[in-house]
């Protein structure tokens, strides 16, 4: 089964399983990248404890992710088990109110066909990731979380993609300005060696099940 976990207070030392020693690089290229991004930025960064806007509505997630927010979880569960317990049951009241998933609903594996795509620009546009502390604004599995949270926010660019930013920050910059602050994220393409090939999907939701 696939699997998500992320956490902030404490930080979590997540250990890894044998062979997923190379994920733990990734994310250390990645949080590099991310902090220099920041460190270009400066105040045009707003993101801060409390902001969860980008925690809202479900996004897809790869088996890496999976495989990292399981372990996670997994050490979450050890040192504080209310918290993850807690993790969990909003992870399954998620689920109990998802309607016409596009997917596999005892993999949670999504679908990649165009009419589930269309499924999933719809599903559950207001509902809170089930990893969100919904009292502090913290996502309770902070230390684990997917690459996507990892890279959200400042100006950040995947491959040959588009620059991506948040609509919250850089406010008033122009587009020179914006474009003096950005980091390739990944630039020799570690996560996609890493995934080698396996192109599968899920949630947050069904990774923390």
């Amino acid at each position: 089964m696939l699997g998500f976990v992320s956490a902030r207070r404490p930080t979590l030392r997540w250990r890894y399983a044998e062979g997923v020693g190379s994920d733990r690089e990734l994310v250390q290229i990645v949080d590099a990248a991310m902090a220099e991004a920041v460190r270009k930025s400066g105040a045009w960064i707003v993101c801060k404890p409390g902001c969860t806007g980008c925690c809202i509505g479900p996004f897809p997630i790869t088996t890496l992710d999976a495989a990292r927010l399981r372990a996670g979880l997994i050490e979450l569960e050890e040192i504080d088990p209310a918290r993850a317990a807690r993790v969990r049951a909003r992870a399954a009241a998620y689920l109990a109110r998802l309607p016409n998933y596009p997917g596999d609903l005892a993999s949670g594996v999504l679908s990649d066909d165009a009419d589930a795509e269309e499924r999933f620009a719809t599903l559950a546009e207001e509902e809170p990731c089930p990893a969100l502390d919904p009292d502090a604004g913290t996502c309770d599995l902070y230390s684990a979380r997917p690459i996507t949270c990892r890279t959200f926010g400042p100006a950040v660019r995947f491959g040959g993609g588009p620059v991506g930013v948040c609509e919250l920050c850089y406010q008033g910059a122009a587009e020179g300005q914006i474009a003096a602050c950005e980091v390739e994220v990944d630039p020799l393409g570690m996560e996609e060696e890493l995934l080698a090939g396996d192109e599968r999907q899920t949630i947050v939701a069904f990774a923390l099940r």
